[in-house]
């Protein structure tokens, strides 16, 4: 599927068959066939089902094959859309990079989507399959994608890793470790001819009105990957260890896409445990880490980064107007890299100056390595005559999604006649270094790691359930925003937000002050 004018997006791109995702993950694994390529965190049996895997490129790409011909027997069609929603395990890499292979496009959900959201997305796009996998933690994963599977019509099949799943699931646990099957049947020929203009991956953001569909093609992955490769200035054979997974945009570029573009090795760890990421570190030989920017400035004043042999930090700043005022970096053993998030419109990269100090955003063009003004367009940063912070460029998507969706009166992702999408982020001109400053977040949103949420949406649903109770965002030096609820019986609240299937993070704001704080998957 090609948005848009098809003929002017092929005028675009060389005239032999242009390169996609999974053509450069092919190419690697014919050239190095032994290398590493995924590494599981050593605690995967904490929370979720299977021993920890250690796989090669050519075991990778054997069960990428595998994985994408089980999707193209079930009998889904070339451009199906496939949701996944699976933890930061290697199976996630797998199962995107399969759903590109066999022509179709991915749809990752973030991990604490509940029912409401999940059926929200996948319904608004037409999915025609969810991949996920039995349990995480206490959470029982399949039972959530049959029932969105039973309120999405399009949905045909339910696919899920892991042991004793339940009847009507697609097992895809027995890929993991067979033989490889017959070869794929090729794709159509203008899907060929024209592969990577073709839509390969589709996010979420969240607006005021709700959940909006996010569409990109390979092209734009993949200057979203370049961009921070090239900033990072990552080695070939890199190793990278990542805590965030890769369900948005900016968690696919972050980690996916320079792993690729490196041809090097990444360890997933699965949010948070500081003891078991400097064990992965120290075992895996990661010299490159992929962490909230908020996270990095913590473990830098630990001490971390200086005797564990790390050199580069890859940091994710999801609350991009914090990032101006943050700590200076010290640690001169590594370098950071500071990555502002903008939604699910795109980020730039760059490193801290000499002094420490985040470098300034900048008005205008954006080329990677930052201040090299002959390097590739990353992306252009606008002010807006609403005062507000927008972006185009190659990674910046140039048409809405579904076709016509900007007729239907639904939310949707707005871009306007010269190719800008406005982030909602509040920003000012900073004349002397030519540059712009965050500095407000999107109205009516309460962003908590890398969550957005609607809080009127949230304050309507706490009130039906009792009007009595209150609902407030606060700031947090962490995770950018938190929120706390305050009722007279905050466990019946809390129960209820449960059972309604909305984020966990909303019902977690009515515990008790005693009880432990939401999962860790918040923080990234």
């Amino acid at each position: 599927m090609i948005l848009g004018d098809s003929n002017a997006t092929a005028a675009l791109q060389p005239p032999k068959r242009s390169v996609t995702v999974d053509d450069i993950f092919r190419r690697v694994a014919v050239k190095n066939p032994q290398q590493l390529a995924l590494i599981d965190a050593p605690n995967r049996s904490a929370f979720t089902d299977g021993a920890p895997l250690r796989l090669t490129y050519a075991q990778a790409d054997r069960i990428v094959c595998a994985l994408a011909g089980r999707l193209r027997d079930m009998g889904i069609p070339t451009d199906g859309i496939i949701g996944i929603q699976l933890p930061n395990i290697v199976e996630n890499a797998l199962a995107i990079l399969a759903v590109l292979r066999a022509g179709m496009i991915a749809a990752p959900l973030p991990l604490l989507w509940r029912r409401a959201d999940a059926i929200a997305a996948l319904a608004r796009v037409g999915a025609k399959a969810l991949i996920t996998c039995r349990q995480v933690g206490a959470f029982n994963h399949c039972q959530l994608a049959m029932r969105v599977a039973s309120e999405v019509f399009s949905i045909r099949y339910v696919c899920a890793f892991g042991e004793n799943l339940p009847d009507g699931v697609v097992p895809l646990g027995d890929l993991l470790t067979e033989s490889p099957g017959e070869p794929l049947p090729p794709l159509e020929r203008e899907r060929l001819n024209n592969a990577s203009a073709h839509l390969a991956l589709i996010t979420f953001d969240t607006g005021e009105n709700g959940i909006v569909p996010v569409a990109r093609n390979h092209l734009e992955m993949l200057a979203g990957g370049l961009s921070v490769t090239l900033e990072s200035k990552l080695a070939q054979g890199a190793r990278i260890l990542s805590t965030i997974a890769p369900a948005s945009f900016a968690g696919v570029s972050l980690t996916l896409m320079p792993w690729l573009l490196s041809a090097g090795t990444l360890s997933l760890h699965h949010p948070f445990d500081p003891q078991h990421l400097a064990q992965q570190q120290a075992t895996d030989g990661c010299r490159t880490l992929v962490l909230p920017g908020p996270v990095a400035l913590l473990l830098a004043e630990s001490g971390a980064f200086a005797r564990d042999g790390v050199r580069t930090i890859i940091g994710a700043w999801r609350a991009p107007e914090r990032l101006a005022t943050s700590a200076a970096w010290r640690e001169p053993a590594a370098v950071l890299v500071d990555v502002p998030i903008f939604g699910e419109a795109g980020f730039l990269a760059a490193r801290r100056m000499p002094d420490g100090r985040a470098a300034p955003l900048p008005l205008g063009p954006a080329a990677e390595p930052h201040g090299n003004s002959r390097g590739p367009l990353a992306a252009e940063a606008v002010r807006t005559a609403a005062g507000t912070l927008a972006l185009r460029g190659p990674m910046v998507p140039r048409y809405a999604f579904p076709p016509g969706i900007e007729r239907s009166g639904l939310p949707h992702f707005k871009i306007d006649r010269f190719g800008l999408v406005d982030t909602g982020y509040t920003c000012r001109v900073d004349p002397e270094a030519k540059a712009l400053v965050v500095t407000v977040p999107p109205a009516g949103l309460v962003s908590i790691g890398g969550y957005r949420l609607p809080l009127h949406e949230l304050r309507e649903a706490v009130e039906r359930i009792d009007a009595g109770a209150t609902l407030a965002a606060l700031p947090d030096p962490l995770t950018g925003q938190r929120l706390v609820g305050n009722a007279e019986r905050r466990d019946m609240v809390a129960a209820a937000l449960t059972a309604v299937g909305v984020n966990p993070l909303v019902a977690a704001a009515f515990r008790q002050r005693s009880e432990p704080p939401p999962a860790a998957e918040s923080a990234t």
